[in-house]
């Protein structure tokens, strides 16, 4: 049971298997003065999310083992307060039905719009801050 909150709730927690990936996004955040924490296997995410609130997650579809359609089923039922961003290299669009049903409030397509994803990620740190 998750009886703590984190003292920085607001962290962006950056779920994806591409270490290049995982340090381009920090740095993007950090450059707009948002604290991000990665991780490089879902697995290790879930671990974290059943200990700590997570306020807005960016998961990538495509990783090893746990795929994040499987991390996002599981944050429906631990954590369904958590805004969600999706991010994937491949445009699948049976996958991208699957991931917009559970209401991720962005979806994006790899590459794409530095300006556009950090807007995405300020309007779910502000429904996360208002709820």
């Amino acid at each position: 049971m998750r009886s703590e909150k984190s003292v920085g709730s607001h962290v962006v927690c950056l779920v994806d298997d591409d270490p290049l990936v995982l340090n381009s996004l920090r740095h993007l955040l950090a450059s707009d003065g948002i604290a991000a924490r990665s991780f490089d296997k879902a697995e290790t995410f879930l671990a974290h999310i059943e200990m700590h609130r997570v306020a807005l997650v960016v998961l990538d579809i495509w990783m090893e083992r746990v795929t994040g359609l499987e991390v996002l089923a599981r944050l429906c039922v631990v954590s369904p307060q958590t805004r969600v961003i999706v991010i994937t290299a491949r445009d699948d669009l049976a996958v991208r039905a699957i991931a917009m049903a559970s209401g991720p409030v962005a979806f994006f397509i790899k590459p794409f719009s530095d300006d556009r994803f950090l807007a995405a990620v300020h309007d779910a740190l502000d429904q996360a801050r208002s709820s």
